[in-house]
C-alpha cells in the first residue's frame, strides 16, 4: 500500500459549512458542516477517487514536484 499526501482547500460558505476541493484531483470535490467534518469528507472523497482510478487503469496523480506560493496583491477598485 502506497501513502499518498494531497492539498486540500476548505471554502467558508455563506450559508454554512465547507466546501472543499482537491486541487491535484480534477472534480474531485466535497462539503462538511464543519471543519472535521469537511476534512473526513475529503478523505473519504480522495480514496474513492483513487479507487475509481485503479478500476478504469488511469494514472493516480501525485503532487511530486508541485510548489505552491501565496500571493498577496492590491485590488483598487
Amino acid at each position: 500500500m502506497n501513502v499518498l499526501n494531497y492539498r486540500i482547500l476548505l471554502r467558508k460558505e455563506p450559508e454554512g459549512g465547507y466546501t472543499v476541493t482537491v486541487p491535484s484531483l480534477p472534480g474531485c470535490i466535497t462539503y462538511g458542516d464543519t471543519i472535521e467534518e469537511a476534512i473526513e469528507m475529503a478523505k473519504e472523497a480522495i480514496e474513492l477517487y483513487i479507487e475509481s482510478l485503479k478500476e478504469h487503469g488511469e494514472e493516480i496523480p501525485t503532487e511530486e514536484g508541485v510548489l505552491e506560493y501565496t500571493l498577496t496583491v492590491n485590488a483598487y477598485a
